[in-house]
């Protein structure tokens, strides 16, 4: 028989230390009291704001043949009893009918109160006077790693949950206008087609982001767009149905100078 294999007394002591604590199970009971706050605190949230969030059908043209309709789908959330509902510009830009699905088994026909494609945030309004509503909250005082809490009806499953943390703040990404949305967060809570729109929670309930998009065949990164972003958004567009911005009349381009030219310039 060999030699007895010699270990570091620092693992004989970490050894002896767990089957000691293996004994008491104090870990383990530790582990399981921490799952079950998170739990806790998801399930909570998931309560109080499940019923606010909605699945968005709607039907849009196929080209340019009127008699020919595309179904699609996506998510919003009630912010005001009397029917204001957030979602994507995408989920609802162009659509011929919207109808809201909410979690007690209502369907609502919708209308768009305006839609802001530069930052992929509508507004519309369902006609109803009692909807459950989600508290907005703060996206400038968020810190990356907090609890991220993601609600939508993706693929078309409704009332979906994914969590993860905030990954990131400050990106950027293009609208379908071509100009870049700013104060993007960046999540690992997970995204499918269908989640558009919906909202994006912290710990407290409050809606920090409205969830825009996710790469495919990435793993767990998507998008959302700042609360703060997509309530000045949905202010401007309460009150005037569009957001106006400025803008300079001024392009440029690279182009050859004439030779002729060059020389009354005296240019090389």
């Amino acid at each position: 028989m060999g030699a007895r294999p010699q270990f570091p007394q620092f693992l004989l002591d970490d050894h002896e230390a767990t089957a000691s604590a293996v004994g008491e199970k104090a870990p383990r009971a530790a582990d399981g009291a921490l799952l079950d706050d998170y739990s806790r605190v998801v399930s909570s949230v998931v309560d109080r704001v499940g019923p606010a969030v909605c699945l968005i059908e709607v039907a849009k043209e196929v080209g340019r043949n009127k008699d020919a309709m595309r179904a699609g789908h996506g998510s919003g959330f009630a912010i005001s009893p009397d029917g204001l509902v957030l979602t994507n510009s995408h989920v609802v830009h162009g659509a011929k009918s919207i109808t809201a699905r909410f979690p007690d088994g209502r369907g609502i026909g919708a209308r768009v109160v305006g839609d802001d494609p530069a930052t992929d945030v509508a507004l519309l309004r369902v006609e109803a006077q009692d909807l459950p509503v989600v508290p907005l909250g703060q996206s400038g005082v968020l810190r990356v790693g907090q609890i991220a809490i993601a609600i939508g009806n993706p693929l078309g499953f409704q009332t979906t949950v994914t969590t993860g943390v905030v990954s990131a703040l400050g990106r950027a990404l293009p609208s379908a206008t071509g100009r870049m949305i700013d104060d993007v967060i960046q999540t690992d809570a997970a995204l499918n087609p269908g989640n558009s729109g919906g909202p994006l929670l912290d710990s407290r309930g409050e809606v920090i982001g409205v969830n825009t998009a996710f790469i495919p065949g990435a793993q767990g990164i998507c998008f959302a767009i700042a609360i703060d972003t997509a309530k000045w958004i949905a202010m401007k567009l309460l009150r005037d149905g569009v957001v106006r911005r400025g803008y300079l009349g001024v392009g440029a381009q690279t182009a050859p100078l004439p030779l002729r030219l060059a020389r009354q310039l005296g240019l090389a």
